[in-house]
């Protein structure tokens, strides 16, 4: 399944058919869709990512959230909302923050080229028999 952070994009884990020399293995690996607002991404390359078909997209869940920081459910999605505009406000003014997701990865610009980027620790949490395998292909 996938997750939808509205005005950011899509975080999902998807199913990599690989072909070995005697089988077929199957890797799970993260990937995340862009989905901003195009004049942030002015002069910004990022990579396409195609989410298969068949990955159920969820919204973020914001009630979930404020269990985990006792914060009302409210005031998380707000503090989402407006971390979400000051990125994309800092994007259009050609400033270049990486944006870190705890125990995912860093959203970052480099050489104006914007990608996602995953921590090793969150591809071998999804994918614990073939962990080299998406490393490589994450």
């Amino acid at each position: 399944q996938g997750v939808l952070v509205p005005g950011l994009g899509t975080f999902a884990v998807v199913h990599e058919p690989i072909n070995g020399t005697e089988e077929v293995y199957v890797v799970r690996r993260p990937v995340f869709q862009l989905d901003m607002d195009m004049s942030c991404l002015r002069e910004l390359v990022f990579p396409t990512v195609i989410m298969p078909g068949d990955i159920e997209i969820m919204p973020l869940d914001y009630w979930w959230l404020s269990q985990t920081n006792s914060l009302p459910p409210d005031v998380v999605r707000g503090c989402v909302e407006e971390t979400i505009l000051l990125y994309s406000f800092q994007l259009r003014d050609r400033q270049r923050p990486a944006f870190a997701f705890e125990n995912i990865g860093i959203l970052s610009c480099q050489d104006n080229v914007l990608c996602m980027q995953f921590h090793c620790s969150c591809i071998a949490g999804l994918e614990s028999q073939d962990t080299w395998m998406a490393l490589l292909l994450t």
